[in-house]
């Protein structure tokens, strides 16, 4: 695991508030600004998503910030290049979050070499099958020291639950739901059983929960059975407003943990 996720985790253990946003989006040059303003309101972990013209378990929210992104210009070498010196500017456990088509076309290797040059210390990759991760790509990011973040299911089966936090070294992404990102439910019942079930089974690695949660009362429910959480299309729409961006996200983030 990343020295920065090691020291996230064990300095809260609880509580943590994870934030996603699209790189090159609302405009291709906000990376670094959105950021540091995440960090400076309080935010403990960042996934950055790297922009795919088909993305499976995006919602509308994501997706449409994905085309945007897109039609800005971004790209894989674009986002290295501008998380080249951000090591210099803030601390702030950094993960990479999308799908593998872009990154084999990169390259696999010279993409986390690349990420760890510049300070990433996870990646997300949905769309990776778990056997082909240990039989092709595992020692690579373990070379790279680069964790990597596999997302469950309430439809896991148990084996596979433990199979993916005996292969985690980071945290392990519970989706709440088995539906896309950005639907805005409370966390139902059934979400709750499942949390209960993973809680139960002590895994090895932290869980942080995603999909779902956009305000302050979805943050905390979801708090209680996880390390932390995960806010995306929420945070992704916040960006749109009328208004400058750091405004935007202040006021978008103290309105979770205010």
């Amino acid at each position: 695991m990343s020295n920065r996720l090691k020291r996230l985790f064990a300095q809260k253990p609880k509580g943590l508030l994870s934030v996603y946003f699209t790189a090159g989006f609302p405009n291709l040059n906000d990376t670094e600004t959105i950021i540091l303003e995440l960090e400076k309101n309080g935010v403990d972990l960042l996934e950055i998503g790297m922009p795919f013209s088909d993305p499976l378990a995006d919602g509308p929210t994501i997706q449409a910030s994905s085309t945007v992104a897109l039609k800005n210009g971004m790209t894989i070498p674009k986002l290295f290049e501008q998380l080249q010196d951000i090591r210099q500017k803030t601390q702030i456990p950094l993960v990479l979050m999308g799908y593998l088509n872009p990154v084999m076309q990169y390259g696999v290797e010279r993409f986390c070499q690349k990420a760890a040059e510049v300070g990433v210390d996870g990646i997300i990759l949905p769309d990776l099958p778990l056997q082909q991760y240990v039989e092709e790509y595992k020692e690579l990011f373990e070379k790279y020291n680069l964790s990597k973040i596999f997302l469950i299911t309430p439809q896991t089966p148990e084996a596979r639950i433990r199979e993916i936090d005996s292969l985690s070294n980071g945290f392990i992404y519970m989706v709440s739901s088995a539906s896309t990102t950005g639907k805005t439910v409370g966390l139902a019942e059934q979400s709750q059983a499942y949390f209960q079930r993973v809680s139960e089974m002590k895994l090895q690695n932290p869980g942080v929960i995603g999909f779902g949660i956009h305000d302050k009362d979805t943050f905390e429910a979801a708090c209680t059975h996880a390390s932390g959480a995960i806010i995306g299309s929420a945070f992704v729409k916040a960006l749109h407003r009328e208004g400058s961006l750091p405004e935007n996200i202040k006021s978008f983030i103290q309105s979770i943990k205010n």
